[in-house]
C-alpha cells in the first residue's frame, strides 16, 4: 500500500474519530448536563488520534502530505507540492512539473 492510500485511510479514520467525539460530547450533555471535561476529553482524544498525520511525508523530499504551506488540510496531496512526486503510484513514482 502506498503512502497516499495510507494517508487517505488516516483521513477517513479522523472523520470517524470526529463523529465519535461529537457523539460522546452530545451523550454526556444529554445524560449528565453540560460538561467542559467531556469537551476537553474529546479534544485530547482527537489530538491523540491525529498524531500519525505527522508520519505521512513525501519519500523523496520529506514534505508532509497534509500541509499546504502553513495550513493543515484534512485530505492529503496526491502530488507532492514541493518536489512534484506522484504519491499515489505503487512504483517508484512519477515526477510532475508543478513549479
Amino acid at each position: 500500500m502506498n503512502i497516499y492510500r495510507r494517508a487517505v485511510m488516516h483521513g477517513w479514520r479522523m472523520l470517524a474519530a470526529l463523529f465519535l467525539a461529537i457523539t460522546f460530547v452530545l451523550a454526556v450533555d444529554i445524560f449528565l448536563g453540560h460538561s467542559s471535561l467531556a469537551f476537553g476529553a474529546a479534544i485530547v482524544g482527537l489530538v491523540i488520534a491525529n498524531t500519525p498525520m505527522l508520519r505521512f511525508n513525501c519519500p523523496k523530499c520529506g514534505k508532509n502530505l497534509f500541509f499546504r504551506g502553513i495550513f493543515v488540510i484534512p485530505w492529503p496531496n496526491r502530488i507532492c507540492g514541493k518536489c512534484g512526486l506522484e504519491l499515489d503510484s505503487d512504483g517508484p513514482g512519477t515526477l510532475h512539473q508543478n513549479r
